[in-house]
């Protein structure tokens, strides 16, 4: 028995005599047959006495109010991985209170002492059909973070919404903008870490949404750009997002021929570390989301500078953005500070944005690549030295201009060799140094400060080199500087 399944028993047996509604998105994805640990309960009664009694039954399970404006509480027994949220019924009867929801496909109950659903709307027949419609004409009014959440649901739920229901999302789309960032981007990130996110932004776009919540990324439609790229800005990012969703899904988020061949190169450059980076993705980074979610929201916002920076170069013409990755790191902070991201989560996709060229700058440099250049690349982008160069991949196979083949060979075989650096020094860190700063200053009899810091800074790349092996070593490299 599953912990939802066991829960579910645990309210039924506790609930026993009430009237009492199993409802929403628990009864949803019990129809399509999806897994849940999280249940939606309705009580005609107190929300407070019914959840203390199901914490009973659970054997005590944490229990507590969860908003005192619809005195809704929860119960979460985390050993056994679920938990219910318990509200009042509202209006006299149960079909009342389900026709205030958002959606028809959220507006079934099922008794908790057993018998038929209720299914006021039609909500069985629209799970049959895929169909996602909302509850009534004034949903969107009601709440208008429902036009997010239109959009996420098809996504994670593979829904189809009606036509009717999309033109009132349009109407009520600019009221987006009076709710509040957290409950935005809660919504948001699951967006963009759904399998099927492009489709979501293009639903997005069509509804008006991403001009209300994103509007650097909708800046950055018809932005031309010069002739070594195929694609305006816009078009360009959301292959960027392509490529980086693909990294956590097998390479199956492409669908088209040239897709599956981007794909195909992406895990040929990264080859036999697929297995580490995969791990690496998958660590939890912060706000609920894993580092390879927080790598689209890099990919979304790498060139979010761009129309910042446009000019065109006198002398031939060139269309240039000098700059953006600095003005880019500034803005996704922004963004992500908007949105009441953690400061974990801006830090870290303002350091992908910020250095996302980096790798692209090192191609030019001869090769083999000396690994002073190695030692500087991944000290500067630490601690996003193997995501950034994952996103610099993923750049580099969504810009197919001009020269385009010759360029993504040059730029994947150095990320090869790069991402192989970068999880070793992810795993390992830089070497240990071979003298303190004090130590240092002392030896040479100079006094602390920058001047010491700047020959730490030497002595660090030439031992990564394989310059310095010893303190003799570097004791004696310092006195010949």
């Amino acid at each position: 028995m599953s912990g939802a399944q066991a829960g579910l028993e645990i309210a039924r047996t506790a609930l026993a005599g009430s009237r009492a509604w199993l409802v929403g998105g628990a009864v949803r994805d019990r129809l399509l047959g999806r897994e849940t640990a999280d249940l939606d309960v309705v009580v005609d009664g107190d929300p407070e006495r019914a959840a203390r009694a199901v914490s009973r039954a659970a054997g005590g399970a944490a229990c507590f109010s969860l908003s005192e404006d619809f005195g809704t509480w929860r119960v979460v027994a985390r050993e056994h991985a679920w938990q219910c949220d318990i509200e009042p019924m509202r209006g006299e009867q149960i079909e009342q209170d389900l026709v205030l929801r958002d959606f028809t496909v959220n507006a079934i109950a099922e008794p908790l002492a057993g018998g038929p659903p209720v299914d006021p709307l039609g909500g069985m027949a629209d799970l049959r059909a895929r169909r996602l419609r909302m509850a009534a004409h004034s949903a969107f009014a009601e709440d208008p973070l429902r036009v997010l959440r239109l959009v996420r649901l098809a996504l994670e739920l593979e829904l189809e919404p009606d036509a009717e229901t999309l033109r009132s999302a349009a109407v009520h789309v600019q009221r987006l903008g009076g709710v509040s960032a957290e409950r935005v981007f809660i919504e948001l990130r699951r967006i963009i870490a759904a399998a099927r996110v492009r489709a979501g932004l293009e639903m997005m776009h069509a509804i008006g949404a991403t001009a209300v919540v994103l509007p650097e990324l909708e800046a950055l439609r018809g932005v031309a750009q010069s002739r070594f790229h195929h694609l305006d800005v816009y078009g360009h990012t959301l292959e960027v997002l392509d490529r980086t969703v693909e990294l956590t899904t097998d390479g199956k988020a492409g669908a088209s021929t040239g897709a599956a061949a981007a794909a195909g190169e992406l895990w040929a450059c990264i080859g036999a570390r697929r297995n580490e980076v995969s791990a690496l993705l998958a660590e939890p980074l912060a706000d609920e989301l894993t580092r390879g979610e927080a790598l689209r929201w890099g990919a979304l916002l790498h060139d979010a500078a761009k129309p910042l920076t446009r000019a065109i170069r006198p002398v031939d013409g060139r269309v240039t953005f000098i700059g953006h990755d600095v003005r880019g790191a500034q803005l996704a902070r922004a963004v992500l500070e908007r949105l009441h991201a953690s400061e974990r989560l801006r830090a870290h996709v303002a350091a992908l944005v910020r250095h996302h060229l980096r790798l692209g700058f090192l191609v030019h440099e001869p090769k083999p690549l000396s690994r002073r250049s190695v030692f500087a690349y991944l000290r500067a982008c630490t601690p996003v030295e193997v995501d950034v160069t994952l996103l610099s991949i993923a750049d580099r196979l969504a810009t197919r201009g001009d020269r385009a083949q010759e360029a993504v060979a040059a730029h994947l075989a150095l990320a090869g060799e790069m991402l192989a650096d970068a999880l070793a020094w992810r795993a390992h860190g830089p070497p240990a140094p071979l003298l303190r700063g004090d130590e240092l200053a002392r030896e040479l009899g100079i006094a602390t400060g920058p001047r010491v810091g700047e020959l730490l800074d030497e002595l660090a790349a030439a031992q990564y080199a394989g310059e310095l092996v010893t303190r003799a070593d570097a004791l004696a490299y310092l006195r010949l500087t």
